[in-house]
């Protein structure tokens, strides 16, 4: 069999939980990571090309040895080198963009054909949560299904979003772990935050699934996570606030932060996109702001 030697896989990053669906919400955005996988003729260990790339060895050599395991593979030594826009640890699915490249470039490597589903199902269990796997594998926006047991990923509702709908993201440049940010989330919470968290995520899905975009204005309301994690994030609660106030639908915190996301027609995005980067520039933190679409395509060759 004549194997290929080399191949690069993008992976776009994406936005979690959109407010109220902890775990289980995610969508693609059109900022991605290239994933390059080189075969060695030697070793079993995974190598970065650069130093810049030291950083995402140990997520790489855990997916690596989730693709082996899994497909029955004897493992060989590859190099790896990342390149793109999603930046690390601020809420856009980086890790995911690193996880699901590796894997796919290893399937593609060695031709073992693995489905989406499959890579999906691998990446959550690297991740611990399917919903930003999902969305990054597969595209669009979804949701995402997991074991009430096990937290095994079962399968995804994915739903295309057309042009109209823009995202704008502002981002701090401050990196959030999403181990820490865990950390600071309640053992318990109270029954009715539960039921309003429940509401405004089912209320979110719906419009989303009907297209009936008027109804996402002030739609979200999430009592799970967004009231523990947004206070360790100076000027994102302001961010989003001054995004709605300028035209904004809606909006949430991107993950676990520090992104936060407003929800938006084309119309409104230059002024939204002004207003949530003032808000954190006053705070006296420096941002990135983009205004972004929705990747309906997910993972790709290229």
């Amino acid at each position: 069999m004549n194997l290929r030697k080399s191949v690069t896989i993008r992976v776009p990053g994406s936005t979690s939980n959109c407010g109220a669906g902890f775990d289980t919400l995610g969508m693609a955005v059109n900022v991605s990571n290239a994933v390059m996988v080189s075969r060695l003729a030697y070793g079993s260990e995974p190598r970065p090309m650069r130093e810049s790339d030291v950083r995402a060895q140990e997520m790489v050599m855990a997916a690596a040895k989730l693709y082996f395991k899994t497909v029955s593979q004897t493992a060989f030594g590859f190099t790896y080198q990342i390149d793109g826009e999603v930046p690390s640890a601020r809420g856009l699915g980086s890790s995911v963009t690193v996880r699901a490249g590796i894997i796919a470039a290893l399937d593609a490597l060695e031709e073992t054909k693995l489905s989406r589903k499959q890579i999906v199902a691998m990446v959550t269990e690297l991740e611990g949560h399917p919903d930003n796997a999902a969305a990054s594998i597969l595209g669009g926006f979804c949701v995402a299904r997991s074991d009430p047991q096990t937290g095994a990923y079962i399968d995804t509702v994915r739903i295309e979003v057309p042009e109209e709908l823009v995202f704008v993201v502002a981002s701090p440049l401050i990196e959030v772990s999403t181990e820490s940010s865990r950390g600071t989330l309640p053992e318990t919470l109270p029954y009715f935050d539960a039921v309003r968290s429940i509401n405004s995520a089912t209320y979110l899905v719906a419009a989303m699934a009907t297209r009936d975009y008027d109804q996402l204005k002030g739609a979200v309301s999430d009592f799970m996570h967004e009231p523990y994690r947004l206070p360790g994030i100076a000027g994102a609660s302001d961010a989003i606030a001054a995004g709605m106030k300028a035209g904004a639908l809606t909006g949430w915190l991107s993950g676990s932060g520090s992104s936060v996301m407003c929800v938006c027609r084309r119309e409104a995005d230059e002024a939204v996109l002004s207003a949530m980067r003032a808000a954190l520039t006053d705070q006296g933190l420096e941002c990135d702001a983009l205004i972004l679409q929705v990747d309906n395509t997910g993972l790709r060759s290229g």
